[in-house]
Order: C-alpha cells, then structure tokens, then sequence
C-alpha cells in the first residue's frame, strides 16, 4: 500500500487480487464488495474506528459479562447451598462442572462455522439460549437435572466469545485488535466475577419468592436478564460490516477497505468457500502453541474464579454474603489492568510480552499460595493470579487471530484457542478437588507447573515466529508460489512468503 501527497492511503490492488475467489457470494442486498474506496482518508477512518469503539466494545462486553456470569454462577451457588439442596456429594459438582465444559468444546468450532455461514444473528440465538437455560435452573429438584442443564449450558455458551472475538477481527485491523480484544475478553469476565458476586450477594438478601430461594434467586435473576438482552440483541447485533444497518454505505465500504488494506491478498471483503482442507491447515505451530498455552492457563484462571467464592470462605469464617463480597476486588483490579496491558501491547506491537511478564505474576501468586497458610497474604496471592491470569486468555486469542488467514481460518483459530482451551477448565475442577480443601496444596501446585510451562511455550513460539519472518524476508519461502493458479495464491492464507506473522 502508498500514501497519496494528501495522506491518504492508497489499496493497490493487482489483477490477481482482483480476481473471483470461487466463493459463495455476499447477499445481493450487500453489494458494497464490488464498490470497495481505493483511497482511505485518515480523518474518515478515525471518525469511523471511534465510532465502532462506541457501539462494538460496549456491546460485545455485556454479550461476555452474561456469559461468564451464567457460567460461573454455578460457584456461587455452590456457597449458597446447591449441593445440600439436590442431594449431592463428593465429587458430583465436579462432574457436573466437567460435562459442561466437555459440550462447550464440542460446539465452539461447529458454532463459529455456522456463524460465518449464516450471520451475526446466530449470536444473539446463543445468548437466548444460555439466558434461558441458566433460568430453568432455578426449579432443579435433583442432580440428574443440573447435568442436563450443563450439557444444554456447553452446547450454547459454546460458540459466544469465539463468535465475538471473530466479529470483531472483521471491524479492525490487525493491529487494532488487540486493544479491543483486550477490552471486551479481559474486561468482561473482571466486571462479570466482580458483579456476580456483588448480584449474587444481593440476591440472597432478598425475601424468597414462592419456591425460588437462595441460590434459586441466583440463577433465576441472571437467567432474565440474559434472556431479555439476547431478545434485545436479535434486532441490534451487528451485522458483517459489508452490511452493516449501524453503518452507512459510505462507512461500510471504508470498513472494508480498511480491512483490506492490512492484507496481503485483497479479498474485497469477501468470504471463500469454506474447505475441509482449509479447516485442518488452521491448526499450525502458533495455533497449537497458542491453544495449548490457552489450556494451560485456563487450567488456572478458570479454575480459581469458578472456586474463589470456596477459597475465600476456607481462609476465615465469613458468611456467605462476606464470601461472594470478598470476591469482587481481586476482578476489579484485573479489569483495570487488562486494559493497561492491552495498550502496551498495541504500543509495542508485540503479543509475547505481555504473556510472560503477566505469567510471572500469576507463578508468583501461586507460589505464595503453596508456601504459606496465611489466610491474608493468600487472599493477597489471588490478586496476582487474577490480574495475571486475565491478560494471559485475550492476548493469546487476539496472538492467534493475528496469525490467521483467510477468513475460513480466522474464524477456526477464534474458535479453536478458546475452544478446545476450554478443556484447561476440565481439568481446572479437579484441581480443586473438595478432598483438597481447606489449603488446595495440589490445584496451586498443579496450576504453578502449568503456568511455568506456559513461559517456556511462549518464549520458544515467539523465536520460531522471529525465524520464520527472517526466512521470509530472505525469500526462503518463495517456492510456494510456483505452479500456482491465481485462486489457490488467493487461498494461502498465512502461507503466503509476503505475509509476516505477528510476534
């Protein structure tokens, strides 16, 4: 790309890049592909990112903040006395735990497919979904009930934050992504464990209503309310911005050119056909390292928020209402930090930064969880780990999504890293096992080796992307291009030898 003497970027556009890309075509409603600006004005596309920040990160934070919400309330209704209530022992909530997140696995890829197929509206059914499901959960009468309820719970919470993060790649340039991932990924699930436990506390202090008491509240109250804003989002969530209703045809082409202008194959906004050979090339070396250090340290993120309420209440006699109070700071912390950490990494333009200093921070937190039974300086060690922690999820999935091209890719990689991610929260309920309690000596052992091998993984990934982008730029990966046609050069994607990973 150039610049003209007017400061305008100029999209240069070569007869290969213009060329058909053997896909299934954009609605006929949206023909803004075939009109994209060839020349972008500086001051229009600062008029237009600060207006996508206005309606997208708002938005996208509250779709996570019901997520999560609906997700994790299970802990606090642990506190509140699920398991006394269905008749539960030992380890059935581990189990229950594990059944859902087993099902979130299995949807998230398929989901995010569907979504890329079919429209942002896929999205708000996904949020209707859980908001209607966590609401039934509040008249279970037996266990055999609450695992139904986890399957149905994983199979549509599944698909959210993948779908998110794979909207808003197709808004912002690279570069730009980080930031806003940063603050929709990091930022909801802060506010979310803070207002949970905040909602939660006050729900209990409320009169019962009929058969709806204590944790019944819980899941009653959230459950409405995601409810009703996923029936909100059926006539809001955005569209592709090649035809968006929030923007108009004049922005919608600049939405797309923006979005070309930072690819080394110009798609005009358009999708290719969605492949099976496409799919499998998704899972390279930086998704595989990406999605396993996303196991890891989902391991021990998700692990500590869903049993923090647990941790808190070993630490000193509190009541329940203290517990789910004595939750909320360490998130609020973490949400202002995110966003710092967010920032920095735009700054820098590095995502692998980030990651290993935010991961000492959480080794840090659980060696001083392992070392000493102070309830205090343990309380201390959860600010670390949660602080950490929430950095560590958005910049590896932003990380893997920077590295993926085409559109087929992207939209696999978004889901895969969270996805498959999710098996870290499998085993994140074992490792807080109820024979571990009151110390949880073996989940903070298990989760300090695991975040010591996240250190290692992201150091050695960020020095294959270094060599990788010095063996580029030397022509090393030239060859591929030889004997090609100028569709299967449309379709390489990250293989391309002009394209340079993000480190």
């Amino acid at each position: 790309m150039a610049r003209t003497p007017t400061g305008k970027e100029v999209v240069e556009i070569s007869e290969i890049e213009k060329a058909d890309i053997s896909q299934t075509p954009s609605p006929p409603s949206s023909p803004i592909a075939s009109q994209l600006l060839t020349e972008i004005d500086p001051e229009a596309e600062r008029r237009l990112v600060k207006k996508l920040d206005w309606i997208l990160l708002p938005l996208f934070t509250a779709i996570y903040c019901c997520n999560f919400i609906d997700r994790t309330s299970i802990g606090n209704a642990k506190v509140a006395g699920l398991e006394n209530d269905l008749g539960m022992h030992g380890v059935d909530l581990n189990v229950a735990l594990t059944v859902f997140y087993i099902f979130y696995v299995i949807a998230d890829i398929p989901s995010n497919l569907i979504l890329k197929r079919f429209g942002s509206a896929w999205l708000a059914f996904l949020v209707i979904g859980f908001g209607v499901i966590s609401l039934a959960s509040a008249f279970l009468h037996n266990y055999a009930g609450l695992l139904a309820s986890r399957i149905f719970l994983g199979l549509t919470e599944g698909g959210t934050l993948s779908g998110l993060v794979y909207i808003i790649s197709r808004y912002y340039r690279k570069e730009e992504l980080v930031l806003r991932v940063g603050i929709f990924f990091g930022v909801g699930p802060s506010i979310a464990g803070a207002f949970g436990g905040l909602l939660a506390s006050g729900l209990l202090k409320l009169p019962d209503m009929g058969h709806v008491h204590t944790w019944r509240k819980i899941f009653l109250v959230e459950g409405l309310i995601t409810t009703i804003f996923g029936l909100v989002l059926l006539f809001i969530v955005p569209e592709d911005p090649s035809k968006s209703r929030l923007l108009s045809v004049q922005e919608r082409k600049l939405a797309m050119a923006r979005i070309d202008a930072g690819q080394i194959v110009k798609t005009q906004g358009l999708k290719e056909k969605t492949t099976a050979k496409l799919v499998l090339r998704s899972f390279n070396l930086i998704t595989f390292s990406c999605t396993l250090c996303f196991v890891l340290l989902n391991m021990s993120f998700q692990g500590l928020s869903l049993f923090l309420p647990s941790v808190i209440r070993s630490q000193g006699t509190y009541s329940t209402v203290e517990v789910q109070l004595r939750t909320v700071p360490p998130y609020v912390a973490s949400a202002v930090w995110v966003v710092i950490n967010a920032w920095v990494s735009a700054r820098l333009k590095k995502r692998f930064l980030p990651i290993l200093y935010n991961i000492v921070l959480v080794i840090i937190g659980y060696a001083i969880s392992v070392s000493t039974k102070h309830p205090q300086t343990r309380y201390a060690a959860c600010f670390l780990m949660i602080m950490g922690g929430s950095v560590g999820g958005p910049m590896l999935v932003t990380w893997g999504t920077d590295n993926a091209a085409p559109d087929t890719m992207r939209a696999v990689v978004t889901a895969a890293i969270p996805g498959i991610g999710a098996f870290g929260a499998v085993m994140a309920v074992w490792t807080y096992a109820p024979s571990d309690a009151p110390d949880y000596r073996k989940g903070n052992l298990a989760n300090l080796s695991a975040c010591s091998a996240i250190f290692v993984i992201v150091s050695l990934t960020a020095l294959y992307i270094a060599w990788e982008n010095r063996k580029r730029a030397r022509g090393g990966r030239d060859h591929r291009l030889e004997g090609l046609s100028e569709k299967e050069t449309m379709r390489l994607g990250y293989r391309h030898p002009r394209f340079r990973y993000q480190i």
